[in-house]
């Protein structure tokens, strides 16, 4: 009997299901909007309240819990959680994520989601907004077709 056992198994065994949480932390962390089947985000929305309540301490204590959760670009991923993404929430009592559905897989019709951080449209837009500046100091010419659209013809 599975009496009080939390968590999904994911048909994986504890250390690859731990590898693949913590893969997927990183990503969403790194990008803030991932897709990923309905379970797995489910599985990952705890992991990433719980990254964020432990960014939004930010004490030695809570930084090394966080090293623990984070095993592989710890040093990118913990300054992004530290710096961005909990200073974000500090007025926020939990409910970091959101999970979109999106419908089914085509091969094997299994449902599919979005999880993203709440607010990672506003700083997917800041991101554009810092990249179309550089894209307009580039010098634009005028076309020379349409000058010679508007000359009368004799």
């Amino acid at each position: 009997m599975r009496h009080r056992k939390a968590g999904r198994k994911l048909n994986r065994n504890s250390s690859h299901r731990e590898a693949m949480l913590c893969n997927l932390l990183n990503s969403l962390v790194k990008s803030e909007r991932i897709q990923t089947t309905l379970i797995r985000a489910k599985e990952l929305q705890k992991i990433a309240d719980k990254a964020v309540t432990l960014a939004k301490k930010n004490t030695p204590a809570s930084i090394t819990q966080l090293s623990k959760l984070v095993k592989s670009d710890r040093e990118i991923v913990i300054t992004k959680l530290l710096k961005e993404i909990g200073p974000r929430f500090a007025a926020r009592e939990g409910g970091y994520t959101r999970i979109i559905k999106l419908g089914f897989r085509r091969g094997d019709a299994a449902p599919t989601a979005i999880i993203e951080y709440l607010g990672a449209d506003e700083s997917v837009k800041k991101k554009a907004k810092k990249a179309a500046p550089k894209a307009a100091e580039a010098p634009v010419e005028a076309p020379k077709e349409e000058a010679k659209a508007e000359e009368p013809q004799a």
